[in-house]
């Protein structure tokens, strides 16, 4: 007896990229299809994180699926909350909450070669089987637990984190301190200060905060972006920026390019110090708030009130590093002890971009193949972002050298367009079972690799030293995409399919029923055609 998987395609998460994946499933007529997430909702990040002061560092209109715009945006750079009523609406859209699956954590995928299908073990032991699988798990895996600061399980008051914060807890009156200045501390810095007795903000490393062009959406503005045509011409302009950018970043000639980036860091912090000399009243916060490197360096964040909220009497910023955490709150290497009802900790998550994050025996392909072990000794790489050689039927929508320098939207359209369009080849063609080419992997991977040389030089030469989460802990820089946006459009798209080999499973079937040639261990292999 033949033994057939449970689902077709079994997409693994529920946020922005689960949804698209879907969503692009739905629009082709396949709902063959099941959702698995460990939460009970939409929204990925959008769902979890919902501190004060959330909202997105791009105007809306750029922040969106192409196949669903959202005209009704109250602000250009909307907030948190409305990102994530927008991806529920998509979802709802779509018909997607009838095939997503609630409170499942899928711990192991195993790929079983002679069935043709992978084997997902949740946490609770369950088994479910799918033909293909399309991780969407994200970019930002995981906050982190420990923020690397001794004693942090110490602390007798209230710990809040950016993807748990209790909104129950009144902050009013209290004394607050807030560990990190990254993109979450630069919103809820602000967001809180007015109404807390006290706030020392601790920093390790200087941000670079931008004026921020955000305003309310008139009435007449959201008619304007409901005219057939806006939205998408406005996120084209938009697309033609990044693409002018990214071409500078990448075809400028490396020696040319080893010239003007220490000269564009050295413009650009003096135009910066010269910000800080209007914004941050204070000579000494001012100086302290001032970056040593270059604005590309770190992820750089919008603002019109972080800078600002130093100027508070009741804001402090503290930039002598922390000793450990104590029952009573914060104590520094030169002994000083801040005293504090309630204590923030934004020290970041565990990014798809960190080795790390691949853990050993968690997915595990053909012949031993395990992909922790891969990508923590031989680094990270996927042909076009997505999938990687020996794990067949399998693709990454946030995978190594994915962010094309736009919002994520755009990003995972094109990782999930490519996926969905190499499954459509194979269930046209008939195979069970579709892989990258090894040769086509890894001539893609060392054009990834040149294309990448400035993008090196910058972080690892110009900003050598620097903590930031673009470089990852091999000293590589998988975060960014190194090539055309528009190219990277068009590949996903019209996917090369003589990158892949397609070919049939060795069903498994009981001996008296299994085939002469197939108890000889032969098996018949399709090639795809380009």
């Amino acid at each position: 007896m033949t033994q057939s998987p449970q689902h077709q395609i079994a997409i693994i998460g529920a946020g922005p990229g689960g949804i698209c994946a879907a969503a692009q499933l739905v629009q082709r007529g396949n709902r063959d299809f099941v959702i698995l997430e460990r939460e009970s909702e939409f929204g990925g990040s959008w769902r979890d994180n919902h501190y004060p002061g959330l909202g997105v560092d791009v105007p809306g209109f750029t922040y969106q699926y192409s196949f669903a715009r959202n005209p009704d945006w109250t602000r250009l750079f909307p907030k948190g909350r409305e990102v994530y009523e927008y991806h529920r609406t998509v979802a709802r859209e779509f018909d997607l909450y009838g095939h997503a699956r609630w409170g499942v954590t899928i711990v192991k995928e195993q790929w079983d070669d002679d069935a043709g299908f992978w084997r997902l073990t949740t946490a609770e032991g369950e088994e479910i089987t799918a033909k293909f699988v399309i991780s969407a798990i994200g970019a930002y895996i995981k906050a982190k637990e420990d923020p690397g600061i001794p004693g942090y399980r110490d602390f007798a008051g209230k710990t809040l984190r950016p993807n748990a914060w209790d909104h129950d807890y009144d902050l009013r009156n209290k004394r607050v301190a807030i560990v990190g200045t990254g993109a979450s501390s630069v919103q809820i810095t602000p967001s809180i200060a007015p109404e807390v007795a006290s706030l020392a903000v601790f920093q390790r490393t200087p941000v670079w905060a931008l004026p921020k062009p955000d305003f309310p959406m008139p009435r007449w503005a959201r008619a304007m972006m409901s005219l057939p045509g806006v939205g998408t011409l406005l996120g084209m302009i938009a697309n033609v920026v990044v693409e002018v950018g990214l071409r500078l970043v990448y075809q400028t000639p490396r020696r040319l390019f080893r010239g003007l980036a220490p000269r564009f860091d050295k413009v650009s912090r003096a135009a910066y110090r010269t910000y800080l000399r209007t914004t941050v009243h204070d000579p000494k916060v001012r100086e302290d708030l001032m970056p040593d490197y270059g604005p590309l360096g770190k992820r750089p964040t919008l603002s019109n009130s972080f800078l600002q909220a130093f100027n508070r009497d009741n804001v402090e910023l503290i930039t002598e590093p922390i000793e450990r955490i104590v029952p009573e709150g914060v104590k520094t290497t030169s002994g000083r002890l801040f005293e504090v009802d309630a204590l923030v900790l934004a020290t970041g998550y565990h990014l798809f971009s960190d080795p790390e994050s691949y853990v050993v025996g968690t997915v595990l392909g053909r012949d031993g193949f395990d992909l922790g072990t891969f990508y923590n000794t031989e680094r990270l790489q996927a042909y076009q972002s997505v999938s990687v050689p020996k794990l067949p039927n399998r693709w990454i929508l946030v995978g190594p050298y994915s962010w094309i320098g736009t919002g994520w939207h755009e990003l995972v359209e094109i990782s999930s367009g490519h996926a969905v369009n190499v499954i459509d080849a194979a269930i046209s063609q008939g195979s069970d079972i579709v892989e990258v080419r090894q040769d086509a992997h890894d001539a893609y991977h060392a054009m990834i690799r040149r294309n990448d040389e400035n993008i090196d030089y910058y972080f690892n030469t110009v900003n050598a030293g620097l903590r930031t989460y673009y470089v990852n802990s091999a000293g590589d820089m998988p975060y960014i995409r190194p090539t055309s946006l528009f190219e990277a459009r068009k590949q996903s798209s019209q996917v090369d399919l003589s990158a892949y080999e397609f070919r049939s499973a060795r069903r498994l079937l009981d001996s008296a029923e299994r085939p002469e040639n197939e108890l000889n261990g032969d098996h018949h292999e399709d090639k795809a055609k380009a």
